[in-house]
């Protein structure tokens, strides 16, 4: 940690305190990360920033916060195979609903599509930002640090694992196989409905080859043995219906995830109000709090689409601060992998370069691409932002992730310190490459 920024650290640390301890659970849309993103707000006016406030319309249970729905579906389907085993039409309707639910669960649950989003309750959310400008007022380019304010709904599966304390493999094996049970179950159940939908159909139309199955011996011995299989994917349905817990006192108290961001990011900010000769040339600053990230980027996406024709979208470098806790794993996020999307090479080697100035070593090697969901910089990046995401955070499924037991005593102020140096000596890269190239575009190869 340098000269001078064990101020900041400090201070972004006693906000994370009191984003975990004090409001504590902040889910998408609820009154704890309303009342987070009000406390930001009163922290930029603080400083002499002007916050302001845009709320959206979100459906918290929509996409990933809806998967517990997955398992309800697969129950359903479960209990509904056995009268489908004497009324070979219900198989019909099992089929249809099982495509739905997957279509539902691969589209809006994994790859955050909204067209569902109609279907579930709404609650409002809010994006809370403020920004610094020079002295005259004039600007070429943007730097945007942002962070999202809500939190995770408890994960069932991975919660339980504390009991296994540091034992990180133990606890990630224990959830993959009660989860990866769930999914096979969920899947064969679906199979199974559109295959016995198939043949009794091609049989009604009088198909020799489905006469040919439903008269064999094997379909005999399967008939026999889902009276007893239906039982056993209820039983791994339930596992994906305990996935996260319903309760909102029970959700993340999102310290590492993500007040840290949110800490950081107004430290930063307030850096630059302190030391205002050190804002670089014709630039301007925005800390940006974004709502509802934890279900499927909708705040990220409101804040793009409410300014895709104004300069908040152009001339852009988005340096998202996501988890700064975990000092081993320092890493700047390159890649969504189930979004399909590629962050930005510039910001991705400035941030490297930063990490070996600093003499910051990390067992990512520095950089990793973030393997499942997803984070704000893929909005970004859509919107011709150039973005990656910042993270400390050990990339393992570990307890203490998306659980309670995400709280600030779990790590240092000294950790956040190291991240406030990365992300000031990113902006001085940002700075040189601007003065002597202008602003690239998204650069993605």
């Amino acid at each position: 940690m340098k000269e001078g920024t064990k101020k900041y650290a400090d201070e972004a640390y006693e906000t994370v305190k009191y984003a975990a301890n004090v409001i504590g659970s902040r889910l998408p849309g609820s009154k704890g990360e309303k009342a987070f993103a009000d406390h930001m707000a009163d922290k930029l006016r603080a400083i002499g920033v002007t916050p302001k406030k845009e709320e959206f319309a979100v459906s918290p249970r929509s996409a990933i916060g809806g998967i517990p729905y997955a398992g309800y579906a697969g129950l359903i389907m479960s209990l509904a195979a056995y009268p489908a085993l004497h009324i070979p039409s219900i198989w019909f309707a099992i089929a249809a609903f099982g495509i739905l639910a997957a279509v539902w669960l691969i589209s809006c649950c994994f790859l955050y599509q909204t067209w569902s989003d109609m279907f579930f309750p709404r609650k409002i959310s809010q994006n809370v930002y403020g920004e610094i400008t020079p002295p005259d007022g004039r600007y070429d380019y943007t730097i945007m640090l942002s962070a999202h304010t809500d939190t995770s709904w408890c994960w069932k599966h991975s919660e339980f694992n504390h009991r296994y304390g540091d034992n990180i493999a133990k606890g990630f094996a224990n959830v993959i196989a009660k989860v990866g049970f769930g999914a096979v179950c969920f899947a064969f159940i679906i199979i199974t409905a559109i295959f016995m939908s198939i043949v009794y159909f091609a049989s009604y139309c009088g198909a020799a080859w489905a006469m040919q199955i439903l008269s064999a011996a094997a379909f005999t011995r399967f008939m026999l043995a889902m009276h007893f299989i239906p039982a056993v994917t209820a039983i791994g349905s339930l596992f994906v219906i305990q996935w996260n817990d319903p309760h909102e006192e029970n959700g993340s108290r999102g310290a590492m995830d993500n007040a840290t961001g949110i800490a950081l990011s107004y430290e930063i900010t307030k850096y630059f109000t302190e030391h205002p000769e050190k804002l670089p040339k014709n630039c301007r600053i925005v800390d940006l709090n974004i709502g509802s990230e934890e279900t499927g980027l909708r705040g990220s996406m409101a804040f793009t689409a409410a300014h895709k024709n104004d300069d908040l979208t152009e001339n852009v470098w988005n340096i998202n601060i996501d988890s700064i806790a975990d000092e081993e794993y320092f890493s700047v996020i390159n890649k969504d992998a189930w979004q399909f999307c590629n962050f930005d090479k510039d910001l991705e080697e400035m941030f490297l370069e930063s990490f070996r100035e600093l003499g910051i070593e990390s067992k990512t090697g520095g950089k990793m691409a973030n393997p499942v969901g997803g984070c704000d910089s893929t909005p970004m990046t859509r919107a011709g932002i150039k973005s990656v995401s910042f993270a400390a955070q050990n990339p393992t499924l570990t307890y203490y992730y998306h659980t309670w037991h995400d709280v600030p005593e779990r790590f240092s102020a000294d950790t956040l310190g190291d991240g406030f140096d990365v992300v000031l000596s990113v902006i001085d890269k940002i700075a040189a490459y601007q003065e002597t190239n202008g602003f690239p575009g998204v650069r993605k190869k």
